[in-house]
């Protein structure tokens, strides 16, 4: 590979992917809804996974100063380990166990994007077309092919090469900025101009009295403090573990060690400045506007019911403001949003592959992993790989996506068009009750990935820097055991949170179900390949390098 990328450029390839302004309108509808009602902890929740992850990105930054290089947390775990006194015969084991993990977050996440730009993109149809597909509940048929079709059109675009990709994403993270700020200040200014007892509008056009209840059926925050507080724990932890979607994507440069011109300074320098301007600043601004935004005429549970709750604030703020066109000024900012989406789906394709590469150039995988494009310099038989795995886990999510808590009523599915577009993924509203969410399932499958891998990344960052003459007390070992526990206590909350009641046990416990059934795959296929190829578990002694 080549090195062509500096400090902006590796810096914008993990801000593609932290893409706030495709995570606000994609994720809104999925933490509204889970475990209802804890989206009222929703900021609180977002806060949370932030210090889990500013924990972590610390963590990466610390280990990409050590061992740059293709791989990210796959090639750290091997360099920690081999520079050790008595840890370094399990070098190979960790390696491939994080590697693992890395797939189950790289090779499910873009399935989650794929899914979410057919959502949108049903959304914006039936909004346009409103006899055609019903704009709240677009056909599963037709999200689930603009699904595969996204996937394999994204994947196009990284085999093409990273630095296409990376002038692509600058571009995108621009409009979003500007578009979301944007959002927020108009979100607030409505609120602040509507206060309780006063006339606004609802999304179907009429004028309603406000007002702000924290409980009841239309629960809504009752001040800009209410929005923040976390006001109950297993809320908080919940969100948390939805959270932590919006905020993967920091640790990505880390992979494209062998493409940056000075990677052990800018590698580091581009996690942190990612994680900070995409998580702390954008992040907390947007989903404070759009929780404050909420009253009676929109409430969280309004919120739960729709395919894009964001794109309904955004119809009644332009109906408000702009003098009715509240449609246009949401296809303005939809625009932007699927712009991002492109991004966010591009930037991890490009991440997985070249993990899945690391492993096949090591042979821990299927060795033709390990090959790269003879023209564009690309891991093409990776990227093609997970566009095809993209594409199913996208179109499943996107047929099952009116499942679970978000089944409409016997009543709203009679009105539904009768267009092939319909003909899956919708019945009775007791068998769709029944089933489990299919996007929830999907997100929380790669989260469960996501918390692993960042769980072991802060594990790997102690052992790298234990035996190390630069050894910090409190970054090399306060940060990191406060990030490795923060990550396995949201793994647990899988577990925790159905055992308590709260909201649907179907897609935590089947996430989780999955995700051992892949770790247990893992160590059959690890066991095999050794002795296929000839090689010890455990690493014979080398000296440190």
């Amino acid at each position: 590979m080549k090195p062509t990328l500096g400090l902006t450029g590796v810096t914008v390839n993990a801000m593609a992917l932290i893409a706030p302004g495709a995570f606000l309108w994609i994720t809104f509808v999925v933490q509204a809804g889970y475990a209802y009602p804890s989206g009222m902890g929703m900021w609180a929740g977002i806060f949370f996974a932030v210090v889990l992850a500013y924990a972590t990105a610390v963590s990466y930054s610390e280990l990409a100063k050590l061992y740059p290089g293709a791989g990210s947390s796959y090639l750290f775990a091997e360099k920690a380990f081999l520079n050790t006194t008595n840890a370094y015969k399990f070098a190979r084991i960790a390696k491939f166990v994080t590697g693992w993990a890395s797939h189950l977050y790289y090779w499910v996440y873009p399935g989650v994007m794929v899914a979410t730009i057919g959502i949108m993109i049903g959304y914006i149809v039936g909004s346009i077309a409103p006899n055609y597909m019903n704009a709240g509940i677009p056909g599963p048929v037709f999200m689930a092919l603009v699904a595969i079709i996204s996937a394999y059109a994204i994947s196009w675009i990284a085999y093409r090469g990273v630095v296409g990709s990376t002038m692509v994403n600058l571009v995108i993270n621009i409009i979003q900025w500007v578009a979301l700020l944007f959002f927020s200040a108009l979100a607030i200014a409505y609120r602040l101009g509507h206060p309780d007892g006063s006339t606004g509008m609802a999304l179907d056009g009429t004028s309603k009295v406000l007002h702000y209840a924290f409980s009841g059926d239309a629960p809504a925050h009752t001040s800009a403090l209410s929005v923040i507080l976390p006001h109950n724990f297993n809320w908080m932890m919940l969100q948390a573990t939805i959270a932590i979607l919006l905020l993967v994507g920091f640790e990505s440069i880390t992979s494209l060690g062998e493409e940056a011109k000075n990677p052990t300074k800018d590698i580091p320098r581009g996690v942190l400045l990612s994680i900070t301007i995409q998580c702390l600043f954008m992040y907390m601004i947007e989903y404070f506007a759009a929780n404050y935004f909420m009253s009676s005429a929109y409430s969280l549970s309004d919120a739960k019911g729709s395919a894009a709750p964001i794109g309904d604030m955004m119809v009644i703020i332009g109906n408000t403001l702009f003098g009715g066109h509240g449609q246009a000024f949401m296809l303005v900012e939809a625009l932007t949003v699927f712009l991002a989406l492109i991004g966010t789906t591009l930037s991890c394709i490009n991440t997985g592959a070249r993990v899945t590469y690391a492993m096949g150039r090591d042979e821990e995988v299927p060795e033709h992993f390990g090959m790269l494009h003879g023209e564009n310099l690309t891991p093409h038989r990776a990227i093609w790989t997970l566009a095809t795995i993209s594409a199913v886990l996208g179109a499943f999510a996107a047929l099952f996506f009116f499942c679970g808590p978000a089944a409409p009523d016997d009543k709203t599915i009679a009105t539904l068009p009768h267009t092939i577009w319909y003909a899956l993924g919708i019945g009775s509203s007791a068998t769709l009750a029944s089933l489990p969410n299919g996007l929830s399932l999907v997100t929380l499958i790669s989260n469960f990935g996501t918390f692993g891998l960042y769980g072991l990344t802060n594990v790997i960052c102690i052992v790298a820097f234990r035996e190390h003459h630069e050894f910090s007390g409190f970054k090399h070992m306060v940060v990191p055991v406060f990030g490795a526990l923060a990550n396995f206590a949201c793994m647990a909350f899988y577990v925790i949170g159905p055992l308590e009641g709260l909201g649907s046990w179907k897609e935590p416990i089947i996430a989780v179900v999955l995700s051992v059934v892949w770790g247990l795959y893992g160590a059959y296929y690890f066991s095999r390949n050794s002795k296929k190829l000839g090689r010890d578990t455990l690493t014979a002694k080398v000296n440190p390098a």
